[in-house]
């Protein structure tokens, strides 16, 4: 058995690095299940060298070096040619003079891999179970087992959506790229809603004894958070950014002693995470410094923050109208729990 601590770093490396190896091993070989067939390889090879060795200095560079080998041998080897790779290798080397100039596709900048990844498993052609299920395996560096949990299914039938959404993407043949820019937006709609749809699950879990998986959240704001820097010109992704951080941070403060949901005028604002709160802020300012006009999540995380800072650290016309309707509306509702002796409006 693999020591606690070794084994937790493993787990956290490869939680962030695992995007990053799949995406520059789908760009370079052109196959997403073989991309994350030697990514795994990697995985594995470190789970049986580090215990002994250590952990390395840079250890997402080392899985990243390692998956690189593994696919330099593969192709120099020629075992893929039973699945139909054969000719891959030699176009592969044939339009690369060197080892050197296969290194060198390694080294370029991980964010426009990253971004077509992304566009990929969150393609429209896919269904939103599967788009879910795929975003949290490739990108969430999650187990089959870890996301039927996650979801309250069987593990075989995640496995089975995984297969299925690898093997309708190759059919469709969907291009490993960044969607043209009259595709962008919609595409981009569709990233974001998998990713607020995980955030959801977590949020408010939809099936099951527990009321919050904040598990799931943290995956989904660490995909929204990769997003955001890949994209920075895009209001709506901050938006969504922001209203994750700011609904995360009442996680503590949603569920009683007996896992009871609490609302929101109801909880303890001391337990909310001031820290997500000020980054929800920060991602609120950065959608409002696009210029551009603000989205349905920029909007609602724009609500959201009133709940959690003054008027006065959100500056703008959109925050200030939005505030005169919830003072308005908190009135009303005060008023109206006083006539009827306190009843819960939920």
């Amino acid at each position: 058995m693999l020591p606690t601590d070794t084994y937790l770093s493993i787990e956290a490396v490869w939680r962030i690095d695992a995007p990053k190896i799949i995406a520059r091993l789908t760009r370079i070989l052109g196959d997403i299940d073989l991309a994350e067939e030697l990514a795994q390889d990697a995985l594995v090879i470190a789970l049986e060298q580090w215990p002994v060795s250590g952990v390395p200095d840079k250890p997402g560079a080392w899985l990243m070096t390692t998956a690189k080998h593994r696919a330099i041998d593969l192709v120099r080897w020629n075992v893929m040619s039973q699945r139909k790779y054969a000719e891959l290798g030699r176009e592969l080397f044939q339009n690369q003079s060197s080892e050197a100039d296969f290194d060198a596709a390694f080294e370029e900048d991980i964010g426009d891999d990253l971004l077509r990844l992304i566009c990929i498993t969150c393609h429209p052609v896919l269904s939103t179970e599967a788009r879910i299920a795929l975003t949290l395996r490739l990108l969430g560096g999650l187990t089959t087992v870890e996301i039927a949990r996650a979801f309250l299914v069987s593990e075989v039938t995640i496995a089975q959506r995984i297969v299925r959404a690898k093997r309708t993407l190759s059919e469709a043949n969907v291009p490993f790229e960044v969607p043209p820019a009259a595709d962008r937006l919609a595409r981009l709609s569709s990233v974001l809603e998998v990713i607020y749809l995980i955030f959801n699950e977590g949020y408010s879990a939809t099936a099951g004894d527990d009321w919050v998986r904040p598990a799931l959240c943290e995956d989904a704001l660490r995909l929204g958070r990769i997003l955001a820097e890949l994209v920075p010109a895009e209001p709506e992704v901050h938006g969504l950014v922001a209203l994750m951080e700011i609904q995360a941070s009442r996680l503590q403060a949603r569920v009683g002693r007996l896992g009871e949901p609490i609302l929101l005028l109801d909880q303890n604002r001391a337990r909310w995470d001031h820290l997500l709160i000020q980054r929800g802020l920060r991602a609120l300012e950065r959608a409002e410094e696009t210029g551009q006009a603000l989205g349905p999540y920029a909007l609602q995380a724009a609500i959201a923050a009133l709940y959690d800072a003054p008027v006065q650290l959100l500056p703008s016309p959109v925050v200030e109208l939005i505030a005169v309707a919830m003072a308005y509306e908190r009135h009303c509702t005060l008023e109206c729990q006083t006539n009827t002796k306190n009843i819960p409006i939920n």
